[in-house]
């Protein structure tokens, strides 16, 4: 429906409904309105918008006027009675969200939010999208200027396969690209309840597209070739990985074998399936590692870019730090301590990581896919790093408690294989910026030579110790995984993550 057509609308009385109002004049906005007063069963009635481009009095919206900004939020609550907000504008700041959701506090009303960089597929349930603002959207970042055109022309009417689509990042990856109109979606994971979920949850979403549902493990290399030659993906995203430190410095092989045998099979299997992007998803833990996993992650990068020098495929790596609100994040297991009373447990006191949340980051992975061209390492811009006790104390208070009071923080001591702080870049790298400003593209981060000066002598080396390190995961010989390691990731530091922390300068981006 126009926006023409919305404003000849009005709100039907419902008996009980509750009375909200929409912050964010935006289509979104305007949608989310449209939806409520032609669903009486939702029992909310819109009584106006919110907006910070507000400038003209007396402008009307889907029947409904637009009341102000937010600077004058809690008068317009007061005045019409409020009882719930819904933002309904993706691009809002955290700074705004906390100044938002202050207000609605000490009226003691709910909030409920869209994701960050939502987009609506035209004619879709948007209430149903709505949820309650968590602690990671006062982290969101300014709004990203986002190029959905290019994106649309690089993945409409192509085949896509996501591995690892059971996890977090698989998931919202899923999520966003099939946005963009992809003549088929292959979700491939592991686990058979976190595959099916997904592949409900597109039923409901986007009934109109093809879903493949793979229960598959990268590490079968057989099982790769076959999938990819019966599937005959064009655009592969590859996140499947163990990502968990302290966990993989115990399970030495398993991170080997899933993480750089997992690639090499899926690397392998693209190459022979003729496929035209391949996007490896990487941390910033593959930066001078000092845990198996990010040591494990490096090398996945090198073969993905050895595959590309080799071939002269669009193969590239994309590498980002945490992620708010991922499996196994750190929020989520202070939630968990939150809901047993305490205490918040924390490593060290100066502990830092970067952060995004997962419907950023993934909007990056695939806008740097735009720029990739074979063989580079995309390096996503974070932001500052953020202390972790920070963000622990900010949970908290988000949850109404009072450290000290009612929740404890406690410091333990530092994990095998972590780092005070993580870094994105070598000192010896050289990067730039692309056309998209919170993009890097590492120029010699690949830890090859380019690609008309890498000799036979090279990638056969490159090869052979690959092929070590297979055999030492294998057979379980863990001090000579370490060796292979240390030969294919130099600067693969085995001793303390504290001490490696301490000794070395951050290399932060630019601003």
């Amino acid at each position: 429906m126009h926006t023409d057509e919305r404003n000849r609308q009005s709100t039907p009385l419902v008996e009980g409904a509750r009375r909200v109002i929409i912050i964010g004049t935006g289509n979104l906005g305007q949608t989310i309105a449209h939806e409520m007063q032609a669903n009486p069963k939702l029992r909310l009635m819109p009584i106006g918008f919110v907006d910070e481009n507000f400038h003209q009095s007396g402008q009307h919206l889907c029947g409904l006027p637009v009341l102000g900004n937010s600077k004058g939020l809690s008068t317009v609550i007061e005045a019409a009675q409020i009882e719930q907000v819904i933002i309904a504008t993706p691009e809002a700041t955290g700074r705004t969200i906390r100044n938002i959701v202050s207000i609605c506090k000490s009226a003691n009303l709910r909030v409920r939010i869209v994701p960050d960089n939502y987009r609506l597929p035209h004619g879709r349930n948007t209430i149903r999208q709505l949820r309650d603002v968590r602690v990671e959207d006062f982290l969101r970042s300014e709004p990203i200027r986002f190029d959905d055109y290019d994106l649309k022309e690089m993945i409409a009417g192509k085949s896509v396969l996501v591995t690892g689509a059971g996890g977090s990042i698989g998931s919202e990856l899923c999520r966003q690209i099939a946005q963009y109109e992809p003549a088929e979606l292959a979700l491939l994971g592991h686990g058979e309840h976190s595959i099916f979920m997904l592949a409900s949850e597109f039923i409901n979403l986007h009934p109109e597209l093809p879903i493949v549902r793979l229960i598959a493990d990268v590490r079968d290399e057989d099982r790769m070739q076959k999938t990819f030659s019966d599937f005959r993906p064009q655009i592969v995203f590859h996140a499947a990985a163990h990502k968990h430190v302290p966990l993989m410095e115990e399970n030495v092989e398993d991170a080997v074998t899933n993480n750089v045998f997992g690639t090499s099979n899926v690397v392998k299997a693209a190459l022979a399936g003729g496929v035209e992007n391949f996007i490896l998803i990487s941390t910033d833990k593959a930066v001078r590692p000092t845990s198996v996993m990010g040591a494990t992650k490096r090398v996945a990068e090198l073969v993905v870019c050895h595959a590309a020098r080799r071939s002269g495929c669009r193969f590239v790596s994309v590498r980002f730090g945490n992620v708010l609100g991922s499996r196994g994040s750190v929020l989520g297991i202070f939630r968990e301590q939150i809901e047993l009373g305490g205490p918040l447990t924390i490593t060290h006191p100066e502990m830092r990581r970067y952060f995004m949340t997962i419907e950023e980051a993934v909007h990056l992975v695939l806008q740097a896919m735009l720029f990739g061209k074979g063989g580079e390492i995309f390096v996503l811009d974070m932001g500052e790093p953020l202390k972790i006790a920070d963000l622990a104390r900010e949970l908290i208070e988000f949850s109404g408690l009072q450290v000290g009071r009612d929740i404890d923080i406690e410091f333990t001591a530092i994990r095998a294989g972590e780092k005070l702080f993580e870094e994105l870049f070598l000192q010896t790298d050289h990067y730039v910026r692309t056309r998209d400003q919170k993009i890097f593209v590492s120029l010699n981060g690949s830890g090859h030579a380019p690609k008309s000066h890498e000799s036979q002598e090279f990638a056969d080396d490159f090869v052979r110790r690959l092929d070590a390190l297979f055999h030492a995961a294998r057979t379980s010989q863990r001090p000579l995984i370490f060796q292979c390691l240390q030969q294919l990731v130099p600067e693969y530091n085995l001793g303390n993550g504290l001490a490696a922390s301490v000794s070395s300068q951050s290399h932060s981006l630019p601003r």
